[in-house]
């Protein structure tokens, strides 16, 4: 089974979801009301959440930007020297079928 990074972004995401909701359970409390201090807390949180978030979206975009320039590169490179990339996928697969071939 093999993940692709926008599964693992996903699953990353569903994860911190997750844990802002259970923060922002335990932060509404009615009972923390009497900490002086817990306006300030929510607001950090809040905060904190909405800048993870961007950080978020700003590495996951430039993933996928630097995924497709790699690919862009790899399809040049394969069109502008197609004899090596031949040659490269010939020797990859005689090394491949020696080592099987020795078990």
């Amino acid at each position: 089974m093999s993940f692709s990074v926008s599964d693992t972004v996903s699953t990353a995401q569903a994860d911190l979801e997750k844990l802002v909701t259970d923060l922002r359970g335990l932060l509404a409390s009615k009972e923390l009301d009497a900490v002086p201090d817990i306006h300030v807390l929510r607001q950090r949180l809040d905060d904190g959440i909405s800048h993870a978030r961007d950080s978020a979206v700003r590495a996951a975009q430039e993933a996928a930007r630097q995924a497709k320039d790699a690919a862009i590169a790899a399809d040049r490179y394969a069109h502008d020297e197609p004899w090596r990339v031949a040659g490269a996928a010939l020797a990859v697969g005689a090394l491949v079928g020696f080592l099987l071939a020795r078990r």
